[in-house]
């Protein structure tokens, strides 16, 4: 099959009309009986022994449009389309011809699909199954699935707050495909260096695959000393800001744009920068959420068939088997009351706000405090992770890490948000250098710090506002950054020491998040307010990323 020829037709399949997905879909039907019989006779479906195995260099093209119509039968927002791929993939059975089955239960590892059920919210305990959505949500997921042939998992994730959802996909559209500086190939690239900064290969491999579809050069797959030199230079940038980003000065700045024949412009560097920022935080959510590779994807199904026991051994790698009733009532008995003690802390902290306000002397006091403080939490008890050869080779000196200044004792300068702030400084040089793209990262971060359903557990009527402020201000304290009017005692209070060593080890080091500590945090809490809190903190370190490289910027300008 031509490959434009090929994308015309999955593409199709995101149309509204429901009779050009119906002309769609036979076409995509006639092309895989056509490639089964081109292989040669299959044996008779009645015989019990296990279909033999194809040559290589026949069936790999078969293979990857089968696990192509795999995940439309699992992921496609349109009903018709869903049962018309089941039914080709039963046909395809029918006569012999072994097909894909998905590995794992659902986008997340750390999300189990039975789990999800148990939520009593409608939208929600059908978010992972892609059907009977309200319409609000149906929408975003048409829009989605035309724009990209696809609902990756890390949509089906956030999912859970379709209002976050429809403008994190509407930003990442217009940083992506959109008219900018960067031309496509160069923005996945980018892409793809940041995402392997946190040796994120779920992220890799998906920009990988879009690179090549933009008409990317394969040679710079190789490693980035196959890039061009000025997508080399950029390799300090993305270091320092996926790790320190504090230490970014005008210099790093000057190096990038007074290189000669290499040299960035301003605009060029600004779209760089909110991409690198993009994919280091958006690496943070996917490890943070225990994100499993898109079905279609390697890793994301097999041709093997099913044990007798009904486990791969995928689940019982990802902790998805008999196990996990057990651990999680032990953790149910160990959490209890805990949202209540959460709650009444924010009430004794209101009275207190109420009663008397601290000086500006012992605010920032309490600041260094806590500065200090975060730099001693330990992300993970695990040895360091090894980054494979297929994700190091994108990107420099894989030793550099935020650990290393930690263990070091180095000091973490403080940046003053009346200084410098996103409202007041980093939004008007965004605008003006990447039109009206400012606008939508105002949109995007507003919406993760205000999103709130008023709830907390099982209570409802909640004021979330004071929890949600002592995340966000955490995690830019970590990075140093001081808003003069915030009591840093707060936090102490509000958030415990497993916590902080989740949000540290996302933020920080999230490649080292594993699913007990995902489950070791707010116990009692559901999976959908553990991924607001997810969500939070990638807002809250993107952010933090792009308050340091604007204001290089700002001082290389002035």
């Amino acid at each position: 099959m031509d490959v434009r020829d090929a994308a015309g037709r999955w593409d199709a399949l995101s149309s509204r009309d429901s009779s050009s997905r119906n002309a769609a879909m036979e076409l995509i039907h006639q092309e895989v009986i056509k490639k089964i019989e081109s292989i040669g006779p299959m044996p008779d479906p009645q015989c019990s022994s296990p279909p033999p195995a194809m040559d290589d260099s026949l069936s790999s093209d078969l293979n990857a449009l089968l696990a192509h119509v795999l995940m439309l039968s699992k992921r496609c927002p349109y009903e018709d389309v869903r049962e018309k791929c089941i039914c080709l993939l039963q046909r395809v059975q029918d006569v012999g011809v072994r097909i894909p089955r998905p590995v794992g239960n659902g986008p997340s590892r750390f999300i189990p699909e039975k789990e999800v059920h148990r939520i009593s919210t409608p939208l929600l305990s059908q978010i992972l199954q892609v059907s009977k959505l309200d319409e609000r949500t149906q929408s975003i997921f048409e829009d989605a699935f035309a724009v990209l042939g696809r609902l990756d998992n890390i949509s089906l994730v956030m999912g859970f707050h379709p209002q976050y959802l429809e403008s994190f996909l509407r930003t990442q559209h217009y940083l992506l495909q959109m008219d900018g500086p960067l031309s496509l190939h160069c923005r996945h690239y980018i892409g793809i260096m940041a995402a392997a900064r946190h040796q994120c290969t779920y992220l890799v491999n998906l920009h990988v695959n879009d690179f090549l579809q933009v008409g990317g050069d394969p040679k710079w797959l190789n490693g980035l000393e196959e890039a061009p030199r000025k997508l080399q230079a950029l390799g300090e940038l993305n270091k320092i800001l996926a790790h320190r980003p504090w230490l970014l000065t005008k210099e790093h700045i000057e190096h990038l744009l007074k290189a000669e024949e290499h040299s960035w412009s301003l605009a060029e560097l600004i779209h760089a920068v909110v991409l690198l920022t993009h994919y280091h935080s958006l690496a943070s959510f996917t490890f943070g959420c225990g994100i499993t590779p898109d079905i279609h994807t390697d890793g994301g199904h097999t041709f093997r068939p099913p044990s007798l026991s009904g486990y791969c051994v995928c689940d019982i790698a990802n902790g998805n088997g008999a196990q996990e009733d057990m651990f999680g009532n032990q953790q149910g008995s160990e959490s209890s009351g805990e949202v209540e003690v959460l709650m009444e802390r924010m009430k004794q902290l209101q009275e207190c706000r109420d009663e008397e306000e601290a000086s500006q002397e012992e605010m920032a006091t309490r600041f260094e405090r806590e500065k200090t403080e975060s730099m001693l939490v330990v992300t993970s008890e695990d040895e360091e992770c090894v980054p494979s050869r297929d994700v190091s080779r994108h990107f420099e000196d894989p030793s550099y890490g935020y650990k290393d200044f930690s263990r070091r004792g180095e000091h973490v300068p403080t940046l003053r948000v009346q200084d410098y702030s996103w409202e007041d400084h980093g939004f008007s040089l965004v605008n003006r250098l990447y039109s009206d793209f400012g606008q939508l990262l105002d949109e995007k971060f507003q919406i993760a710090f205000n999103l709130t359903y008023n709830t907390m557990a099982t209570h409802q009527g909640v004021d979330t506002s004071m929890l949600r402020r002592a995340i966000w201000n955490y995690i830019h304290c970590m990075f140093g950054i001081r808003y003069d009017d915030y009591d840093y005692g707060e936090i102490n209070q509000l958030l415990d020491r497993s916590f902080k060593v989740y949000i540290k080890t996302m933020v920080c080091s999230p490649e080292k998040i594993t699913k007990r500590m995902y489950e070791s945090f707010w116990r009692q809490f559901r999976h959908s307010e553990k991924v607001h809190v997810n969500l939070l903190l990638m807002e809250a370190r993107m952010q933090a990323e792009l308050l340091y490289a604007l204001r290089a910027i700002t001082r290389y300008m002035t």
